[in-house]
């Protein structure tokens, strides 16, 4: 693969499809049909059929280990007809949340195992992992206020409305994921001004991803 893999992840709140969005807007221009932008769940049509599943509010029986092998296998079906293409292709793939998320949501938030959750994502992937993740870090309260003051209610999901102590559990995850892989993980405070995170992000992706940039 001549591609470079980058993920974003954060807890609930912490803005990362924001800045996403925004560092996309910043930097389309200068990489064209060089760069995929995708997310998960989701990113083509049977993946995010997935994740009108997982996410429904409705879904309030879904079983942990049932929401952990849904989020596995809308990654599968994501991983070979979207990611891998793009890679092979020498893309600059931007994804909106990957592995380190079902870890730290279903293995540490649902207590199903954060090892267990990881094995079973190792087989989904065949061990595909991002060159780099870039941390939106923020404390959970502070996130889950921003979620109730700026998001709209059709677009609050079933990850959403969970208890706060269900997003200590997340974060608590994310953090362990993190040291345990600090030479893929770039940590930035999702409690600065939006600018800012916006800059920050746009730096680590021009630093780690160089050789797109180059004029």
């Amino acid at each position: 693969m001549t591609g470079k893999f980058i993920t974003f992840e954060g807890p609930d709140g912490a803005g990362k499809t924001t800045v996403m969005n925004n560092v996309v807007e910043k930097i389309s221009s200068l990489l064209g049909d060089r760069l995929l932008v995708t997310r998960e769940p989701g990113g083509n049509k049977i993946s995010e059929q997935i994740r009108n599943v997982i996410l429904d509010r409705k879904n309030t029986e879904m079983d942990a280990r049932t929401e952990a092998l849904l989020y596995s296998a809308a990654r599968r079906q994501h991983l070979v007809e979207t990611i891998i293409p793009a890679l092979n292709a020498g893309k600059l793939v931007l994804c909106d949340r990957y592995v380190d998320s079902s870890v730290a949501y279903q293995g540490s938030g649902r207590q199903i195992g954060m090892d267990e959750v990881y094995q079973m994502n190792r087989f989904a992937t065949e061990d595909l992992l991002p060159f780099k993740t870039i941390y939106f870090d923020i404390p959970v309260q502070v996130g889950l206020d921003r979620i109730a003051a700026h998001r709209s209610k059709d677009a609050v999901d079933r990850l959403d409305v969970e208890a706060v102590s269900f997003h200590e559990r997340v974060h608590d995850g994310y953090l362990k994921v993190a040291k345990n892989n600090q030479e893929r993980f770039v940590m930035i405070d999702a409690t600065k001004p939006l600018s800012e995170v916006i800059e920050s992000t746009i730096s680590v992706i021009k630093t780690e991803a160089q050789e797109f940039f180059k004029e």
